[in-house]
């Protein structure tokens, strides 16, 4: 036998490269192999990348600058398996770099790596593919693709991954994902709370946070709270609040629970389970100041629910809260007292935080803290209002010093707070007297100057609150607060327009301050807002008739009216009819004009400059601080008519010798009215002697009658006698009073005419002195204007006759004074009578 020979090795076909090994060290080389069409060194250079990625952010760069990630993004569609999963690897990896993020968002290859996430694919490549899109979530335009490209339901099948890492990723991105609104719809379209609770079972922390913060998000939302009481996750909760080894959740955990406080039946499944109490007594009872923050944020948001209010109070959370007003930490004092706001809507807790809880929020309001002193005030403003007990409460604690301190705070919340307290605590006149001690009206003009529509609100408010007596109205006078606060009426906003209206209204109550706004243009302000449709509400419309009301020649002269309560007082005159816009003269001015034919100004004044009528009396029911005149006779003595023919007659017969005496005085005195060498305080209005003696002859002889139609028929007669008598209805056109008129006004040089002096009268002239003699003597009527030179006056009196017949007081019913007709007649309003006497 031949010797063996060893058989020779084939030769590598002629195509085929030899096998080659080759170890490099510079990433742009390794750069060039990821375009190699073997699947071995594709899955080589991906792992290598790959830890080379992992050394830190700045080869995460340069992999960008060598321009490997678009290259990378195709090696996630590859064939092979290990390719795939080894570049699914590195986008893990390099998707926490936000510069690589905008390229990949820009590449579109969300899809791609979703895919990823499919069932068949391996656990590592769920870890990555998970991680990479979590990363990618964080940014809006990431959730937005990741949403777009069908992300979320895989992801939610990923929650029972066996894997811890691909839980925490899934639920990582799901709760970037569920911060938007879309997402969160879907969200329950896909039943993802069972899974989400589970994880709560998790041995790993960051996954039982994470899975806290995803609840907290979609429990904002009335359907997340139905299914998480459906899924029982309360006993998942408190199993957490219960073990003190999960303290680090506890804040999360509550925060979900205060979220599903806000559902009715949560809230009374918590209740009859006892989980309330529980609650309750671990925020009470733990040294943990977020926790305790965020059991009282829990309370406030389900407080907003009457029905629940009513459950919190069965389970006495007031004590608790009041517990946490005495915290150390601030964030806790706020939250308490917010919380304290929103139970103040329920009146028990209301009335339990009379005893506990007001002393407190006082104190918070010498805080540091500007968070926390709104927070005190928002509690104490709710508290007091309509609740004379709180407000009392509040003022023993020494309230008001440091209610009145806090008007100088810096943040407006706290201000309009503050004052709302002080308004409340206004409201009863004991603690308004105390408040009105401390110079509030002082502390209240950096409020009303605030540039903040409810600061400027809540100022308005507190004024007209504490502004109702003439010693404050005084103090907010000298304190320069009634500027700002008519600048206020001219405010854009409706509800800051409507409270200043309000405060001037109330601070118009007395004649300095009512003047000295009319001074400051108050008045004018009104007009134009009554003028206007958009604008126009009742409480300027109030704030303007009461400001007129102390000004009754204006009044007059724009409504052509004035009530039985409006009693003309010495100064009066009668302008006329004014049209809307047109301001009315002063006195002086008009005095001051030369006589025309255009307008004829009736003036009353019973005050006399002359030594010959220096005589002064009370006439009992005029205005308590008039001077009036009245001879130095008694005046209880009644006057006869044949002394009133007699008296009448001497006046008749001495006219002209009176007329021209009168003259004289007149020119005399000329050079007084017309300023010459005097100033301001030395003018006065012409004296009407005539006037004064009407006074006292009427109060001498018709005060003393009790019966007042008897006493409304004796002064009808009695101004009809001194305006030229009773004058038949086919005889008024030859009443020559227009040629009297002209000659008085000749005679005084002057278009202001006295009332007294006139002797022939028509409509306007004899209800006007009608009204000046009633006020006098205390008759109660009215003056209207009608048109045409007419003028009336109407009474109100008591049926009497239908009172003696029947034993009952009847409504009283309004009549209309004859003086010109049939004086002394009184007419029914709107009877046809009645009707001839104003129209016709």
């Amino acid at each position: 036998m031949g010797k063996k020979t060893k058989k020779e090795a084939e030769p590598p076909p002629k195509d085929v490269f030899d096998p080659l090994t080759i170890e490099s060290k510079n990433a742009a080389t390794v750069m060039l192999l990821l375009n190699s069409p073997e699947e071995e060194v594709l899955a080589d250079v991906c792992e290598a990348i790959y830890r080379f990625a992992l050394k830190g952010e700045e080869n995460k760069a340069t992999l960008l600058e060598l321009g490997g990630v678009e290259p990378l993004t195709k090696l996630l569609t590859h064939e092979d398996k290990t390719v795939r999963r080894n570049a699914t690897m590195i986008f893990g990896i390099l998707t926490s770099n936000s510069d690589i993020k905008k390229l990949l968002r820009e590449l579109d290859v969300m899809s791609s790596v979703i895919a990823q996430l499919a069932p068949e694919e391996e656990v590592v490549t769920h870890e990555f593919a998970s991680l990479c899109l979590a990363n990618m979530s964080v940014e809006y335009m990431g959730k937005v693709q990741i949403f777009e490209q069908g992300g979320l339901e895989p992801l939610i099948r990923l929650l029972t991954s066996p894997d811890p890492d691909v839980k925490k990723n899934s639920i990582e991105c799901i709760y970037n994902l569920v911060q938007d609104i879309q997402c969160r719809a879907t969200l329950q379209e896909l039943n993802a709370i069972p899974p989400i609770l589970d994880l709560l079972e998790s041995e790993y922390p960051i996954i039982q946070l994470l899975a806290l913060k995803t609840l907290e998000v979609v429990t904002n939302e009335k359907e997340f709270r139905a299914m998480l009481r459906d899924s029982q996750a309360l006993d998942h909760l408190i199993k957490i609040l219960e073990t003190k080894e999960l303290n680090d959740l506890h804040i999360e955990a509550l925060s979900v629970m205060a979220n599903c406080l806000e559902d009715k039946e949560t809230m009374v499944l918590i209740q009859e389970t006892g989980v309330l109490k529980k609650l309750l007594s671990f925020a009470e009872n733990s040294t943990n100041p977020d926790i305790q923050k965020n059991a009282a944020k829990a309370v406030t948001k389900a407080a907003c629910d009457p029905e629940n209010r009513k459950l919190f109070h069965e389970q006495e959370v007031e004590r608790c809260l009041v517990t946490l007003l005495e915290s150390e930490n601030d964030g806790t004092k706020i939250a308490a007292s917010q919380a304290i706001s929103a139970m103040s809507e329920n009146s028990s807790s209301k009335q339990f935080f009379n005893n506990q809880g007001i002393p407190q929020l006082i104190q918070l309001l010498k805080s540091d803290n500007e968070e926390v002193r709104e927070a005190a005030a928002l509690a104490l403003a709710n508290l007091t209002t309509c609740n004379h007990a709180n407000a009392n409460a509040a003022a023993k604690a020494d309230g008001i010093e440091a209610l009145i301190n806090t008007l100088s705070s810096r943040r407006n919340k706290v201000v309009a707070n503050a004052a709302t307290v002080l308004m409340n605590m206004a409201m009863q006149e004991p603690l308004r007297l105390s408040i009105q001690t401390h110079d509030i009206m002082h502390a209240l003009l950096s409020p009303l100057r605030s540039a903040d529509k409810v600061v400027q609100s809540k100022a308005t408010l507190a004024i007209a609150a504490i502004a109702c007596d003439a010693k404050a109205r005084t103090e907010l006078r000298n304190s320069g607060g009634l500027e700002p606060l008519v600048e206020l009426l001219r405010s854009k906003n409706s509800e800051v327009r409507n409270h200043a209206s309000w405060a001037v209204m109330v601070c118009a109550g007395d004649e300095p301050t009512a003047t000295e706004l009319c001074r400051l243009g108050a008045l004018d302000i009104l007009e134009e807002i009554d003028l206007s449709v958009s604008r126009k509400n009742k409480f300027s419309e109030v704030a303007y008739n009461k400001l007129l009301n102390h000004h009754l020649s204006l009044k007059y002269s724009k409504t052509g009216y004035l009530s039985s309560s409006n009693i003309i007082s010495d100064g009066f005159y009668d302008y006329g009819r004014i049209l809307i816009g047109t301001k009315l003269l002063p006195l002086k001015d008009l005095c001051l004009q030369e006589p025309s034919d255009l307008h004829t100004v009736l003036l009353v004044n019973s005050k006399s400059s002359d030594v010959e009528h220096s005589y002064h009396f009370s006439a009992g029911f005029g205005s308590p601080t008039e001077e009036k005149s009245e001879p130095t006779s008694g005046r209880n003595t009644a006057l006869s008519k044949s002394a009133t023919k007699e008296k009448g007659s001497r006046k008749g017969r001495g006219k002209k010798e009176e007329e021209k005496v009168k003259e004289e005085e007149e020119v005399a005195a000329a050079p007084k009215l017309t300023g010459e060498g005097s100033t301001d305080k030395e003018w006065c209005p012409p004296s009407d002697p005539d006037f004064c003696v009407y006074v006292c002859e009427v109060t001498k002889s018709i005060l003393p009658i009790t019966n007042i139609r008897e006493q409304i028929e004796l002064l009808a007669k009695y101004v009809a006698e001194k305006m030229g008598g009773k004058i038949p209805k086919e005889k008024l056109q030859d009443f020559s009073w227009q040629l009297h008129i002209s000659e008085l006004k000749f005679q005084l040089k002057s278009n202001v005419v006295p009332i007294g002096q006139i002797k022939k009268g028509i409509f306007c002239h004899r209800a006007l002195l009608f009204k000046a003699l009633a006020d006098k003597i205390g008759i109660g009527c009215s003056l209207v204007r009608g048109e045409y030179g007419r003028a009336w006056n109407e009474v109100q009196l008591m049926n009497e006759p239908q009172k003696r017949l029947t034993g009952a007081f009847s409504p009283p019913e309004f009549y209309i004074v004859d003086l010109m007709f049939h004086p002394g007649t009184l007419m029914k309003l709107r009877s046809q009578e009645a009707d001839l006497y104003r129209f016709l």
